[in-house]
């Protein structure tokens, strides 16, 4: 026979369960509200920094479409009271400038700021200073635009095996020949991207000294420094590559105020 047991040692138990049962439930319900208010003052702050960003890219005179902009680390209610972010991240498309009245065309530049500070005072009043620790930036120069600036009738530019390939019709001669060969490309003066073409050869090329002085003079022709147009963040470049996609840049700067990012 199963033993009984008062009904009024059942209540308090089943009494705590209910008490315990609507903690959990308001913990849960606080913990999503922090989580969309933290979700909330994240995207108000993607969309300040967007705006920002706009303003400073118009006012160098440059063009682009709006910035995509994402704040790192979690929470972010937590920086904002710290006066420190991990990371604010940008990301700008179709940026055209002028360059000695060419248009410089990247269809991508990134901008990656880490350890920025700002208190909250500057934040709420706009006044003071966004510094970041380190700013990288890495864009893509279109070999469109980059051989718009050679000025040669024809001429195409590309990547191969890793380096700057060029192709272009020339008469040498009194004979059509299509020359074809590669750059080095560097850093030059004032981080302007120098393009050095030291291998060219024509197939067909006829064995004169003349016809060889030919493809040495073109070479010289289209071995120019490219000026960049100003970068923002006081980037300064540090490498420059060729990909299929066109030609990177790698930038930085240190200790950067990036609420005037000119």
């Amino acid at each position: 026979m199963a033993q009984e047991y008062p009904a009024s040692e059942v209540r308090p138990r089943r009494r705590g369960r209910k008490v315990f049962i609507t903690l959990v439930v308001l913990l849960v319900l606080v913990a999503g509200l922090l989580v969309v208010a933290d979700r909330v003052a994240v995207g108000v702050a993607e969309r300040t920094i967007a705006d920002r960003v706009s303003q400073e890219v118009a006012k160098q005179g440059a063009q682009s479409t709006r910035p995509d902009v994402e704040v790192g680390g979690v929470p972010f209610l937590t920086q904002v009271l710290d006066g420190r972010y991990e990371r604010i991240s940008i990301k700008l498309r179709d940026v055209q400038a002028s360059v000695e009245g060419d248009a410089v065309r990247l269809p991508v530049l990134n901008v990656d700021a880490r350890n920025v500070r700002a208190s909250l005072d500057t934040l709420r009043t706009g006044q003071g200073d966004v510094i970041a620790d380190t700013v990288n930036g890495t864009g893509t120069i279109s070999y469109d635009s980059l051989a718009a600036l050679l000025n040669r009738p024809g001429l195409t530019l590309g990547e191969q095996n890793g380096k700057l390939a060029v192709t272009a019709p020339a008469d040498i001669l009194g004979r059509k020949l299509t020359i074809n060969g590669t750059a080095d490309v560097t850093v030059g003066k004032d981080g302007a991207v120098a393009l050095r073409f030291n291998d060219l050869d024509a197939e067909g090329l006829p064995n004169l000294p003349l016809a060889r002085a030919f493809l040495t003079n073109y070479a010289k022709s289209i071995s120019i420094d490219v000026p960049l147009p100003d970068l923002p963040f006081q980037l300064a470049v540090r490498e420059v590559r060729p990909l299929p996609e066109g030609l990177a840049v790698t930038a930085d700067a240190k200790n950067v105020p990036i609420n005037s990012a000119s």
